[in-house]
């Protein structure tokens, strides 16, 4: 088979483990950067489920989607979030604004880091961040897909983990992201129950050190 055939086949392969894993009704509306914007602009906080897979592309251009992960997400602007992993392991993200906070549950682990270096331009900080999302990104529009609106965002560092950040949006929420990172995997996420501006409790993001959990900061 020629070079040629094999890479259409490849991304024929990739749509349809992402058409698998993201499956949305058609509809069209606002560009996904004008949706982003509008999200930006208007989200303080947000609070919903997420669902996570990565795909490994084998040899011969096969694709294999690994073990979804399960969870739901907090987040109040600028960042401050809780990121929690439920199935199929327990995990939790957490930043109070200043310090990340990363507790295994399974190692009865806590690991700190300064929130800063820690978000910079990770995909966290689309939508954990402060709304100047192009001070660390550049945009761009990324067309109508699985009844999606999708931008790309891709890091002007470019020591980036992540190469680019393809974002799908509905009705001004982001529902769908692709990330793409410097090794050549792709992970995959999909939102839903998201509830924008949720009232939260000044205390809700103070991190409490789980009892007999060893620490430690980096």
């Amino acid at each position: 088979m020629k070079k040629n055939q094999t890479m259409r086949l490849s991304r024929l392969k990739q749509f349809a483990v992402l058409a698998a894993f993201i499956s949305f009704p058609l509809l069209a509306g606002a560009s996904g950067i004008e949706q982003f914007k509008n999200f930006l602009a208007n989200t303080k906080s947000a609070r919903g489920e997420f669902a996570q897979v990565q795909v490994k592309q084998e040899a011969e251009g096969k694709l294999r989607m690994g073990t979804p992960a399960m969870g739901t997400f907090l987040f109040s602007k600028p960042g401050k979030f809780i990121w929690t992993y439920k199935k199929p392991y327990e995990q939790v993200l957490q930043a109070d604004g200043k310090t990340l906070y990363i507790y295994d549950k399974d190692l009865n682990q806590v690991t700190t880091k300064k929130l800063g270096s820690a978000l910079g331009a990770s995909p966290a900080a689309i939508l954990f961040g402060s709304t100047d999302i192009e001070k660390n990104f550049r945009l761009a529009e990324n067309g109508t897909r699985d009844g999606l609106e999708w931008m790309e965002a891709t890091p002007k560092d470019k020591e980036n983990t992540f190469q680019r950040i393809n974002i799908g949006m509905q009705n001004n929420v982001p529902v769908a992201m692709e990330l793409h990172d410097a090794m050549g995997q792709l992970s995959l996420i999909k939102f839903t129950k998201f509830e924008k501006n949720p009232a939260l409790k000044a205390d809700t993001f103070k991190f409490v050190m789980p009892k007999g959990a060893d620490l430690f900061e980096n």
